[in-house]
This record gives structure tokens, sequence and C-alpha cells, in this order.
């Protein structure tokens, strides 16, 4: 059941979103080579509880952390730990916030000082294809023109689009329906209307599409060890057009 927002969630939403987008600018600010993946996680947990905040992925199905941090072959649910950050990695920041309720997710793939050209076309292409598919979510629209709009963007750039791993709703919870995969046909799916709220996320690797589980059964990276990308934004399905409720700052998305 897809659940349609309010326009008063949709702004208590926007209250969740503003704060998960100030903590991933506090996390971009801090991270430089050397810094601990669990160092960066505490300044993030610090950060959102002394706004009144609590980050939703800590204690989420016994997730142990605030941030998820996944260093380069990897692609999401990366545990905090005592990896420190070098010159020309590649560090996927994915975050969701719950303030007075309701629920915001947002994530991004930072370089750490000077990376690769070939990195940054990687995180230039995964921010496209984020922004391609944001643009489809309007009224009216199908769900799986969001899909296919970011699995253009992705193939013809010669990357790959992640298949096991999907977008979602959230707002009232940290996952809702509709599942968002990244691929797939324009024009099906349930009719996009107004009140809906979507983690829209392109998951993506400079490789093959293929995926694993790491033995601490949350961590998933590609199996080939290519690099991967992760951007993403929740956004409300709005009468005027799609809007980011989790937006970043313009640095953020270079």
């Amino acid at each position: 059941m897809i659940v349609r927002k309010s326009e008063a969630e949709i702004e208590g939403m926007a209250r969740a979103g503003a704060l998960v987008a100030d903590t991933l600018a506090l996390v971009a600010e801090h991270l430089e080579p050397g810094i601990e993946m669990r160092e960066l996680d505490r300044i993030a947990d610090e950060y959102i509880h002394s706004k009144g905040g609590q980050p939703t992925s800590k204690g989420y199905k016994g997730f142990p952390a605030a941030l998820c941090l996944s260093p380069n072959s990897m692609v999401v649910h990366g545990i905090p730990n005592e990896y420190r950050a070098r010159e020309g990695d590649l560090i996927s920041v994915d975050l969701g916030v719950t303030l007075d309720g309701l629920v915001a997710d947002s994530a991004v793939t930072l370089p750490v000082g000077e990376i690769a050209a070939e990195s940054q076309r990687l995180l230039d292409v995964c921010s496209e294809a984020l922004g391609t598919g944001i643009e489809q979510a309007r009224v009216g629209n199908r769900l799986s023109d969001i899909s296919h709009a970011i699995q253009t963007i992705v193939e013809a750039a010669g990357f790959s689009v992640v298949r096991s791993l999907v977008g979602h709703g959230v707002g009232r919870s940290y996952h809702e329906d509709p599942q968002i995969p990244n691929y797939g046909p324009p024009g099906r799916g349930p009719l996009l209307q107004e009140g809906m709220t979507l983690a829209i996320e392109p998951m993506i690797t400079a490789g093959e599409p293929d995926v694993y589980v790491h033995a601490d059964e949350w961590s998933i990276s590609s199996v080939d060890e290519s690099l991967a990308a992760h951007f993403e934004h929740t956004v409300a399905v709005t009468a005027e057009g799609p809007r980011i409720l989790t937006a970043a700052r313009a640095a953020l998305l270079r």
C-alpha cells in the first residue's frame, strides 16, 4: 500500500530533510585523508541528536550506526569501522533522520582529496541519473518512468545499474511501498499521485552490476571490485512538480 502524505506531513519531512542535508554537509567538511569512518559516524550522530533528531538507521533491524559509510567498491550499507579515508577514495554516505516522527533519507558519494578522472565521471553520471529520475516524479507519470530515466543515463555512459537494490517509499516509516528499481521500461507500475513521497536512489558501478553481501550481513560490494556510486534524495510528488525534501548544498552534488 502506497501511503500518500498530507501537506503537513510533507512539511515535517522537509524539516527532517533539512537536518539530513546539514548532516551530510558536516560529514563532507570532515572527510579528509586519515579520518576514521567511526569518527565520521560519531560526528553525525552527535549533530543529529543536538538538533532534536534521531538517526533512523541506528538500531534499525540491528544496524549499529547513524551513517552507512561505504568506501570504493562497497555500494551500500557499510558499517562505520576503523577504516581510514585515503586520498583518491570514494566514500558513499547514506543517512536517514527521524524528526518529530517523520523520516527523510538521502545519500551522496564523496571524493577524498584528488580523485581519478574516471572516478569523477562515475560520480557525475550517478548524480545526473538521480536528477533525471527526479524529473519524472510528476503527477500522471508511472513509477517506472523514474526507473527508465535512471537506467538510460547510467548505461549510456557505460556504467551498470545494480539491479538487486532499489529505492523506496519513505515518510511515516523508513521503508514503505513502492519499491523503485533503477531500471526497466517506461510507462509501467503505479500512477504517480500528489502526496507520494519517494526515496529515489541510483546505485551504480563502473563495472558489472553483480553484488554480494559481506559476512557482517549488511555491507554490499561489487563482485568485480569495481568502484560504486550512490546518490539519493527524498522527493515529494506535488501538483507543482517534484519537490526535493533533502536538498543538499550544491557543493555536495558536484
